[in-house]
């Protein structure tokens, strides 16, 4: 079971209605081929070709489960027998909004899943000092305040960039937001939830804690170095 810190450990029944709470919007994807793929990317020796390849097809994977209950209608189509009322996705194309660099991972597999999506870009990087996110770009469709955002990082350690994300995202009028995430770390999970309790969270797994470096731990390092052959 995930521990979360509620600071008050003697309130035993407030602590599992809390965990309960911050769980409650949270998918972990446990399909064995996500499982494994997972397992091989965390492994040191696995290189920078395959860490992205993997990355990569994850996301096309992640991509599945997020959309699963998007909304559908009925056309009419005409196949080659007879005429016919068809579902089709409703409403206006997707975006799939990546936080720079590493949220790029999973855009191509995603994109292939649905490749008329629009894209945005959230660019932010980490303060090395304060662990805070700080902004450098931000570049989205005109109109993204009337669609459904996929926002993705393949990490949720401590939760500052997604927040940071969301809360771009929510200035230009989002409404809807979903966050997925290759692996998160329990205090990225309470930060966002605490923050932006209306976002859902889909992940491959939830790790054990972060370091003093504000690392997911067991983890799998750095996912833009290893991406990009950077360190």
């Amino acid at each position: 079971m995930v521990r979360f810190d509620t600071g008050c450990a003697c309130c035993r029944d407030d602590f599992y209605d809390y965990e309960e709470w911050l769980m409650d919007a949270v998918t972990i994807v446990g399909h064995p081929l996500v499982r494994h793929k997972l397992s091989l990317m965390r492994d040191k020796t696995c290189s920078t070709k395959s860490f992205r390849q993997m990355l990569n097809e994850i996301g096309t994977l992640l991509c599945y489960e997020i959309t699963r209950d998007l909304p559908m209608e009925e056309i009419t189509i005409e196949t080659p027998l007879m005429q016919m009322q068809a579902p089709v996705l409703a409403g206006k194309k997707l975006v799939f909004a990546p936080i720079l660099r590493a949220g790029t991972g999973f855009l191509d597999g995603m994109l292939a899943m649905v490749p008329s999506a629009r894209v945005a870009h959230i660019g932010l990087y980490r303060d090395p000092e304060t662990l805070e996110a700080v902004e450098y770009y931000f570049k989205a469709p005109q109109d993204v305040s009337e669609r459904l955002v996929i926002l993705m990082d393949p990490m949720l350690a401590t939760g500052n960039s997604a927040v940071a994300a969301v809360n771009l995202l929510k200035d230009k009028g989002v409404k809807e937001i979903r966050f997925v995430c290759l692996l998160a770390a329990p205090e990225g999970v309470e930060k966002l939830r605490v923050a932006h309790p209306d976002i859902r969270i889909w992940t491959a797994a939830i790790d054990s804690h972060l370091n003093d470096h504000g690392y997911i731990v067991p983890g799998l390092g750095d996912a833009g170095d290893r991406m990009y052959g950077t360190k």
